[in-house]
């Protein structure tokens, strides 16, 4: 068993430890806006700015993120990452105003969450794995719903038993605590340990670097892509996925169940619930995705999706009844399932060897439209008094995203789209 052993596992264990953390604090915020409401009677749209930002710096920074490992290392970002969220959020704690909500919530933990969001995982799984690659890539991708599920329940209930405060110190001591074994564990490159990628033949010969870096080949590619309406297609299309998940449900579930009665640690709990089925979800859409045409995929998703928050202000949040849990489960199977065709279809714009770099751009516009829909939907909810309005101008984006995805590469065969 010791011959089996290779470096490889232990340095995709720690990134994958760093991206449930990272997942749980994008969570966060969506367990603070009532006790903060509470605390300094703060309007829920004030707060909601700091969390606005936040998303929109999540998604803005990503694209950057490959230069920033490739020209200061892998350990070094994310070290310097963690760093800036355990300070923002420890910061946090000692707010008084809402400006300051923003800097250290907003400004200081998502320039810090952004650098270990999107390429991070690719990156780890590009350099330390041949064997397995997908594989590691996938679980990556399900760190995501994992950090829902380990830290929103936990967090509600500190919230409303112990108080705002301790959850952001939570957050802090959990992200000082990473820091160590990122440091210890977190390898660069196989070569530095003398090593070959896991599964990797022995005349393997790693790929040729590109003599542009990471940052200015984000730029070509996007000034590129620009002059193709099917960028702007996905682009338009991804807006709408963030504006009709993270940035609303993300964010705003758990204080609209609250307006209706529900706990905030029942409302965490579903909200954990929906990252169960999201994972279910993700993964039955890859394996979709590889069968049929991810233009047709990406029609019924965002067609589904949009009916599904046309029913929400009918039948949630008066209690746990089961249509909540209908709810729960078909939304959640839907969360996220847009992501592997979406990826696929990026790889049509400028080609197979661009296409992560054109889906960071379409993730950007993922995290605008989330940021969006994270403060519209909370001045919706202090201008009229609920948040039925926006899950109604949420759904009726999706509806219209199912007509446009369908106008995406017409005349691009389905088996060239797996090329």
């Amino acid at each position: 068993m010791l011959r089996k052993y290779h470096p490889a596992w232990p340095v995709a264990f720690v990134t994958f430890l760093v991206l449930v953390i990272t997942a749980g604090i994008r969570a966060t915020p969506s367990v603070l806006v009532v006790p903060l409401e509470d605390a300094f009677g703060w309007k829920r749209d004030q707060i909601s700015i700091a969390i606005a930002i936040n998303v929109l710096l999540f998604g803005l920074v990503a694209p950057f993120a490959a230069a920033f490992m490739e020209r200061f290392g892998v350990r070094k970002v994310v070290i310097t990452a963690l760093t800036l969220v355990t300070a923002g959020a420890a910061s946090t704690t000692m707010i008084n105003s809402p400006w300051q909500l923003i800097a250290s919530w907003g400004i200081v933990v998502g320039i810090g969450t952004g650098s270990m969001a999107l390429v991070f995982g690719g990156t780890i799984a590009n350099r330390w794995f041949v064997k397995h690659r997908g594989l590691v890539i996938g679980a990556f991708t399900a760190s995501s719903a994992t950090g829902q599920l380990v830290f929103l329940p936990g967090l509600a209930y500190m919230a409303e038993h112990n108080g705002w405060k301790v959850v952001s110190l939570s957050v802090s001591i959990v992200c000082l605590a990473m820091i160590p074994l990122v440091f210890i564990f977190l390898r660069e490159n196989p070569a530095d340990l003398g090593k070959l990628p896991y599964g990797a033949e022995s005349d393997w010969q790693p790929p040729a670097k590109s003599e542009i870096s990471a940052g200015k080949l984000a730029i070509i590619s996007l000034k590129e892509a620009s002059a193709k309406k099917d960028f702007w297609y996905l682009f338009a299309s991804f807006f709408v996925c963030g504006l009709s998940t993270s940035g609303l449900i993300g964010t705003h579930f758990i204080p609209a169940a609250h307006d209706h009665g529900m706990m905030e640690t029942v409302a965490a709990s579903l909200l954990a619930l929906i990252g169960v089925f999201d994972l279910i979800g993700t993964i039955a859409s890859g394996y979709l995705t590889d069968k049929y045409d991810p233009r047709k995929l990406l029609f019924f998703y965002y067609f589904l999706r949009g009916l599904s928050l046309f029913l929400l202000p009918v039948i949630l949040f008066r209690t746990v009844h089961p249509s909540t849990l209908v709810f729960v489960i078909f939304y959640g199977l839907d969360w996220v399932a847009t992501v592997p065709p979406t990826i696929m279809l990026c790889r049509t714009v400028l080609g197979p060897d661009r296409g992560m770099v054109v889906y960071g751009w379409v993730y950007a516009a993922h995290q605008i439209g989330a940021s969006v829909a994270a403060l519209g939907a909370a001045i919706l909810r202090v201008k009229l008094g609920d948040y039925a309005l926006a899950f109604y101008i949420s759904g009726a984006f999706c509806l219209l995203s199912a007509v446009l995805v369908l106008r995406i590469a017409k005349n691009i065969p389905t088996d060239k789209l797996r090329a």
